[in-house]
């Protein structure tokens, strides 16, 4: 198992180590942080409700050390070492950033374990640096140690969304997850690289697993931004399941050229949006920073006729909050991901790649979409 951070957060000294600020300023280039489970244990109610129960308290983690120079040659070279195929003085612990990360993801994804994709996971807003370590944490619990997820291993997308919840927060989180959509952008450019760099030699064998992404709220934004830069031409298919959450953009988005989601099939073998009626957050979105614009994540797209044989939109608007219910939860209908143990079996369900028509507990409603309850 393995859990990394990407982050364009600003980079701050924590008892001496460096770490990502909670402050909601962002800077150009990203930098990745790889989490220690190995002595983790869940903290107590008391334990989390200390102030102490900050940084490294939560989850312990360390930043990667900046490659020391740009490319995957050196990666191919330490793999072909290991291999006993040349002989090299480069070792794993010469390699530093994006290089490290897919060096080792490759090397846990190759090995014979049936359990072994990948989950690529954007927040949404309102998320400091130590809330963004306590989502690590239910993530894992959610789908690592979860037996029947085929979910090993996380990228966690950090990006200094606002630190309250109140609706005004949503201005200053609209422009930050437009900003923080380059880092993405990069993310997968750099991603395509290592696989064009890896498997140019036929020494080299694919890990033939599977890598998802899951996008929560306003992390759609970051989504959206990484798309609209993107050119066609250069898109390659390299996701497999997209599910978009609670999205917090416009409706239109499947069919507005100047918006590009369009472009999103392109990059997936399949997107499943989750709708709810009930969520008061987006009707705080829609009326407040978007006038008059329905959401995604409320209503679900507009028109997907030229995208049916990809996209399934499931209404959870009558699943019940029974992991987490208090008032937060309840009132703002926004993070069922979390709250709902049954959206939780329907997110695993999509994540196996099962038939959407088999998937227990849906009730189909039209051509593309199913109701879950």
């Amino acid at each position: 198992m393995s859990v990394f951070i990407l982050s364009n957060r600003k980079i701050v000294s924590e008892e001496g180590k460096p770490s990502f600020s909670n402050e909601e300023y962002s800077v150009p280039n990203f930098r990745i942080a790889k989490c220690n489970f190995d002595q983790y244990k869940e903290p107590t109610l008391a334990e989390q409700k200390k102030k102490s129960y900050t940084g490294r308290k939560i989850l312990d983690y360390r930043l990667l050390s900046e490659p020391e120079k740009q490319g995957y040659e050196q990666v191919l070279e330490v793999l072909k070492k290991e291999k006993k195929l040349i002989q090299s003085s480069l070792t794993k612990d010469h390699l530093g950033g994006t290089q490290r990360m897919f060096y080792e993801l490759y090397k846990e994804m190759s090995t014979t374990k049936s359990r072994n994709d990948v989950l690529i996971f954007i927040h949404g807003y309102a998320y400091t640096f130590n809330d963004e370590l306590k989502s690590i944490c239910d993530l894992k619990k959610m789908y690592v140690d979860n037996p029947k997820s085929p979910i090993n291993h996380i990228l966690f997308i950090s990006w200094p969304a606002s630190s309250s919840v109140f609706p005004l927060t949503y201005f200053d989180d609209k422009a930050a997850s437009i900003n923080s959509g380059n880092s993405l952008l990069r993310l997968f450019y750099l991603y395509t690289q290592f696989l064009k760099d890896i498997f140019s030699t036929h020494e080299m064998n694919p890990c033939n697993q599977r890598v998802h992404m899951m996008a929560h709220s306003m992390g759609n934004r970051l989504l959206q931004s990484m798309l609209y830069s993107m050119k066609t031409s250069n898109i390659v298919r390299v996701i497999d399941q997209v599910i978009l959450l609670s999205a917090d953009v416009n409706y239109r988005v499947f069919d507005d050229d100047e918006d590009s989601f369009v472009k999103l099939p392109l990059l997936a073998n399949r997107i499943s949006i989750y709708i709810n009626r009930k969520d008061n957050i987006l009707n705080i979105s829609q009326f407040t920073k978007n006038i008059l614009a329905p959401r995604l994540g409320k209503i679900g797209p507009s028109n997907i006729s030229q995208f049916k044989a990809v996209i399934s939109v499931i209404d959870c608007t009558g699943a019940k909050n029974d992991l987490k219910n208090n008032l937060k939860f309840n009132i703002g209908n926004h993070w069922n991901y979390l709250a709902s143990s049954l959206v939780q079996q329907d997110i695993v369900s999509v994540l196996e790649g099962k038939d959407q028509q088999l998937i227990a507990k849906r009730t189909k409603e039209g051509s593309n979409g199913f109701i879950l309850s």
